[in-house]
C-alpha cells in the first residue's frame, strides 16, 4: 500500500507541484530567449506590452491545459481504468518535456507555449485520478492518511521544483530549457514502476464486473488473511448500486441524493484557492526584503516556504486518521483567519518597528502550515470520501474544473485587488476562511473509519429532509 502510493503519487500529483514551482526560476532567460527569437525572426525589437503578453500566455496556459486534463480525466479513469488513466498520462508529459526541451535550439518560442498547455492537460488529469485511485484501494483506517499521499507529493514537487531551480543547478541561463523539460523523468518514473501494481479493486468489481481480479488486487494490497473484510464492504456497495453505470458530472447536478455532497465540493474546492494561499506567496518576496534578506537570498529563504508546505503535509497524513477530517480542516481554516489578523496588522504597521517585518514573517510561516495542515491536503480526501463508486469519477471531474477555473480567476484578478487594498485584501481571505470554516462545521460529518455506504447515510437527511 504505501509503495503503491509513492508509484501513483511520482508521476500524478508531483507533476503538478513541480511544474508550478519550475517555471517561476528562468522568468528572466525566457523573457530574453522571446526577444532573441521575435528579433531574429522580424528583425525588429519586441514591445514591452507583447512581451509581457506572451510571458503572461507561457505562465498562464498551463491552468487553460489543467482544466481541459480535469474535463477528461473522470472519463479516462472510467475507460482505462484507475491504473491505465495514469499510465497513459506520461505519455502526453513526455511528449510536453520534450517540446518544452527543443523550443531553445529551434527557436520557436510557440513550442514552450504548446508544451506548457500539453504538461497542464497532464497535472489536471493527475489531480483528478490519483486521488481516486488511492481513496479506492486503502482500507477505511488508512483511508486518510493514503489519500494525504497526493497533498505530500504536491508539495513534494514544489519543493523539489524549488530546489533545481536554483542557479547553480537548473535554474541558470545554459541550462533553463533542461529545468523546463526534466518533468519526463517522474513520467519515466511512473511508467517503470506503476505497472507492478494492481488495478483499483472498487473499479474491478463495481465498473468491470471482474470478480477474479477483484479477489487479486485485494490480496496483494491487504495480504490473503485481511482481504475479506474489504471484499465485503465492495461487494456490499456494488449490491447497494444493483448495476448503476457511472454518472456523467452533469448528472450530479440533478440527483438530489448527492445535493449537499457535490455543494461541499464546490465550496471546499473554492476555498482552498481563494483561502489567500495565493497572496501570501505574492507577499513573501516583498515581506523577505522588509526583513532585510537581500535578493540574491531570497530564493534560499523562499525554500523554507516549500519545506513547510511538505512537513505540514506528512504531519497531516500522520495525523488524519486519528484526529479525524473535520477537525484538522475547520482547525486550518480557523488558524489562517488568525494569520490573516494578525498579518494585516503587521503589513500596516511594517515601518514603525525594526521588528514588525519578523512578525510578518513569522505569519507567513504560520499560514502556510495552518493551510498544509487542513484545506491543503484534507479537501482531496473528503472529495473521495463523499461518493460513492458510480458518482466519484464526475465529483472528481466537477471538482478539478472549479479548482482550475478558480485558479486561473485569482491569478488573473489578484494583482488587482493587491493593488486596489494593499495589506487589507488579506480582510477579504480572513472573511473566506471563517465562512468555509462555519460551512464545514455545519454541513460535513466526521468520515473517519466509515464506508462510503455509511457516509452516504449521514448526508442523506440533508439531502432529502427528514422522513
Amino acid at each position: 500500500l504505501f509503495l503503491s502510493v509513492c508509484a501513483v503519487g511520482i508521476g500524478g500529483t508531483f507533476q503538478y507541484g513541480y511544474n508550478v514551482s519550475i517555471i517561476n526560476a528562468p522568468t528572466q532567460h525566457i523573457h530574453s530567449f522571446l526577444n532573441e527569437t521575435w528579433t531574429h525572426r522580424y528583425q525588429k525589437k519586441l514591445n514591452l506590452d507583447l512581451l509581457t503578453f506572451l510571458w503572461s500566455v507561457i505562465a498562464s496556459i498551463f491552468s487553460l491545459g489543467g482544466l481541459c486534463g480535469a474535463l477528461v480525466g473522470g472519463s479516462m479513469a472510467i475507460r482505462l481504468g484507475r491504473k491505465g488513466a495514469l499510465l497513459m498520462n506520461n505519455i502526453i508529459a513526455i511528449l510536453a518535456s520534450i517540446l518544452m526541451g527543443i523550443s531553445f535550439p529551434a527557436g520557436m518560442f510557440e513550442l514552450l507555449i504548446i508544451g506548457r498547455f500539453l504538461i497542464g492537460i497532464n497535472s489536471g488529469i493527475g489531480l483528478c485520478v490519483q486521488p481516486l485511485y488511492l481513496g479506492e484501494v486503502a482500507p477505511k483506517h488508512l483511508r486518510g492518511g493514503m489519500a494525504m499521499g497526493s497533498s505530500i507529493f504536491l508539495t513534494g514537487g514544489i519543493l523539489t521544483g524549488q530546489i533545481i531551480g536554483l542557479r547553480e543547478l537548473l535554474g541558470g541561463e545554459t541550462y533553463w530549457p533542461l529545468l523546463l523539460s526534466s518533468s519526463c523523468f517522474p513520467a519515466f518514473a511512473q511508467l517503470a514502476f506503476l505497472p507492478w501494481f494492481p488495478e483499483s479493486p472498487r473499479y474491478l468489481l463495481i465498473d468491470r464486473g471482474d470478480e477474479l481480479s477483484c479477489v487479486k488486487a485485494l490480496k496483494r494490497f491487504h495480504g490473503s488473511l485481511h482481504y475479506q473484510i474489504e471484499m465485503e464492504d465492495i461487494q456490499r456497495e456494488c449490491f447497494a448500486l444493483s448495476g448503476e453505470k457511472a454518472k456523467k458530472p452533469w448528472q450530479l447536478f440533478t440527483d438530489r441524493g448527492v445535493r449537499w455532497q457535490l455543494i461541499t465540493v464546490i465550496v471546499m474546492t473554492m476555498g482552498q484557492q481563494l483561502s489567500g494561499i495565493n497572496a501570501i506567496y505574492f507577499y513573501a518576496t516583498y515581506i523577505f526584503k522588509q526583513a532585510g534578506i537581500s535578493t540574491e537570498k531570497i530564493p534560499y529563504v523562499t525554500l523554507g516556504t516549500g519545506a513547510c508546505e511538505c512537513i505540514t503535509a506528512l504531519t497531516c497524513g500522520l495525523l488524519i486518521d486519528h484526529v479525524g477530517r473535520r477537525f484538522l480542516i475547520i482547525g486550518g481554516y480557523l488558524l489562517m483567519t488568525l494569520w490573516s489578523i494578525v498579518l494585516t496588522f503587521s503589513l500596516t504597521y511594517q515601518e514603525l518597528h525594526s521588528w514588525v517585518p519578523y512578525v510578518s514573517m513569522t505569519c507567513i510561516f504560520a499560514f502556510i502550515l495552518s493551510f498544509g495542515l487542513g484545506p491543503g491536503g484534507i479537501t482531496n480526501t473528503l472529495t473521495a470520501e463523499l461518493f460513492i463508486q458510480s458518482s466519484r469519477p464526475a465529483a472528481y471531474m466537477i471538482g478539478g474544473t472549479i479548482s482550475w477555473i478558480s485558479f486561473f480567476t485569482i491569478g488573473m484578478l489578484f494583482p488587482f485587488i493587491v493593488n486596489g487594498l494593499k495589506q487589507y485584501c488579506f480582510l477579504v481571505f480572513l472573511v473566506e476562511c471563517a465562512l468555509v470554516a462555519a460551512f464545514i462545521f455545519v454541513v460535513i460529518p466526521e468520515t473517519k473509519n466509515k464506508s462510503f455506504l455509511e457516509i452516504k447515510k449521514e448526508f442523506q437527511q440533508l439531502n432529502f429532509g427528514r422522513n
